[in-house]
């Protein structure tokens, strides 16, 4: 059976008497990739937030394989194997892919003491790198500055910083937004082969997209779960066709 990697128990989010997220419970497994939908306002980011550690919950938990890391700080996550990308582009524009990869890298093998040996000299996050980046598809571009790179392939190095840093459970806020069709199909692809030793959320409006590469949906509506299921019953659920279209 495929384990458990990051669970949310009755996750709830208050900014005074806005309920940005109440209640939400999902789990996401190894293997798997669990879509999270919902109009303008119905509390995805912030639930991406939460599970990230970038917000506290005002209750719930948060389970990261098994150990409740809701009072974790964002960086003690991210070193406990979560990894998380953004809505807008996070990259050094200045610096090369590998340069991009590499940094991220070193959050994973910290050295503070070593203060006088270059990065450059650091082998785990050299290895580390280049591995990222040939699982992104972005190797024939490690010396390229990335700040030259197409937008698709920008996002593309987002998610190979995230995987130079060794994380389980993959958070991927709106990675397709902005990318025409074919750069769409590549990251599509990306997703589909990530799946293998990792649990992935996705944040995405591309409703189309969604229902390709999702193993489970779980759509919200002001804040609140509605539904969770496979794709196939997500698109013939009453509750689901009423937040999106109205009832008719």
């Amino acid at each position: 059976m495929s384990s458990v990697l990051l669970e949310a128990r009755a996750l709830s989010r208050f900014f005074g008497g806005l309920k940005a997220v109440e209640g939400v419970s999902l789990t996401l497994t190894e293997g798997e990739l669990h879509a999270v939908i919902g109009t303008n306002g119905a509390g995805k980011s912030t639930l991406i937030n939460l599970l990230s550690g970038e917000i506290p919950p005002s209750a719930g938990e948060v389970l990261l394989m098994g150990q409740d890391v809701a009072r974790w700080s964002q960086p003690k996550r991210a070193r406990a194997g979560l990894g998380r990308s953004y809505q807008r582009n996070t990259i050094f524009g200045e610096f090369t892919v590998r340069e991009n990869c590499r940094l991220a890298a070193q959050a994973r093998w910290q050295r503070p003491w070593d203060w006088w040996t270059p990065a450059t000299a650091d082998r785990n996050a050299s290895a580390a790198a280049d591995e990222a980046m040939a699982r992104a598809g972005l190797a024939e571009h490690a010396a390229r500055t990335a700040g030259t790179l197409s937008h698709g392939q920008k996002r593309q190095l987002e998610i190979a910083m995230c995987l130079a840093s060794g994380p389980r459970v993959l958070l991927l806020d709106e990675p397709l937004a902005g990318m025409g069709a074919e750069e769409t199909e590549r990251m599509l692809a990306l997703l589909n082969e990530l799946k293998t030793g990792h649990a992935i959320l996705l944040v995405e409006h591309d409703m189309d997209a969604v229902f390709r590469v999702a193993d489970k949906i779980t759509v919200m509506v002001n804040g609140r779960v509605i539904a969770s299921d496979a794709p196939a019953n997500i698109r013939t659920n009453r509750d689901v066709q009423i937040a999106y279209l109205g009832d008719h």
